[in-house]
């Protein structure tokens, strides 16, 4: 009788191991594939970045439409704060700047392109042109951070921590991070705090500073009006000026980013 009891107790002490073993596996499984999800752009500082930052980030662009959503969106168009208007392929790196009379059509990756004044292509130098191609990425650096920001929290040369709880300004509740960077772009010596909503894990505000060690920021803007373009979300107001004429294509014919004439996005909408 004894002996049964054992054997009973044993089989049920291996079903309960096996239990947890799958359950151990299925977790890990689980983690991986939300790792996997929202992978870091090559050159992330990984190693550096704290794990509770860079799950708040995966829930930033879970929020934002989800990074399949932002993979498979191809054209963004906007103007910045009135200035010019910009047209980005993310899929080839094409841009078009259309910034009062000049027109820069830019590849941002391998800084090549052609800029036109007036409708006419401007003649200069091999040199001059090299400048005017670099002038151009920088302006889309800029522009585009100011619009896809909570798109990059895990991108290529960021270092990621969290700071802590706190309130936005206008009194919301949030988890602040903080961005620092390495080897890219033209500031790398920058340093950004992101603030996420409590709620709707949506960036709700962000601070500039000029360097890491600045203990003052230059700026401090909200992001706020969330609206669906596509299949993504983007925030249009930063309270002292707005990005305009947001849109988001599957297509466009290449003559946007080949020809100065400017496209009328309203027009190829409507089809």
């Amino acid at each position: 009788m004894k002996t049964c009891k054992t054997i009973s107790l044993l089989f049920v002490f291996a079903i309960l191991a096996t239990a947890c073993q799958q359950a151990t596996e299925e977790t890990e499984t689980a983690q991986v594939a939300i790792s996997v999800e929202n992978t870091p752009a090559e050159g992330f500082n990984f190693a550096e970045s704290d794990p509770k930052a860079m799950a708040i980030a995966d829930e930033v662009m879970e929020a934002m439409g989800g990074r399949a959503a932002w993979d498979n969106t191809r054209h963004i168009c906007w103007t910045f704060f009135g200035r010019r208007a910009l047209i980005w392929d993310k899929w080839t790196g094409n841009v078009r700047i259309d910034d009062g009379t000049t027109t820069y059509l830019v590849n941002i990756n391998d800084e090549t392109g052609s800029v036109y004044e007036g409708g006419e292509a401007l003649a200069v130098s091999q040199d001059s042109l090299k400048t005017r191609m670099r002038q151009a990425k920088s302006i889309w650096i800029n522009d585009s951070y100011w619009m896809v920001m909570p798109f990059k929290l895990k991108d290529s040369g960021v270092t990621l921590k969290y700071v802590g709880e706190d309130t936005t300004q206008a009194g919301e509740p949030a988890d602040k991070l903080q961005l620092t960077f390495q080897g890219v772009g033209r500031t790398p010596q920058n340093k950004y705090f992101v603030w996420v909503d409590k709620t709707t894990r949506l960036v709700s505000q962000w601070a500039y500073y000029p360097t890491a060690d600045a203990e003052e920021p230059r700026f401090v803007n909200p992001w706020k009006n969330y609206q669906t373009y596509g299949i993504i979300k983007l925030s249009d107001d930063r309270e002292m000026a707005k990005m305009e004429d947001i849109m988001v294509f599957d297509e466009l014919p290449e003559s946007v980013y080949t020809t100065p004439e400017k496209p009328d996005l309203a027009a190829l909408k409507m089809q």
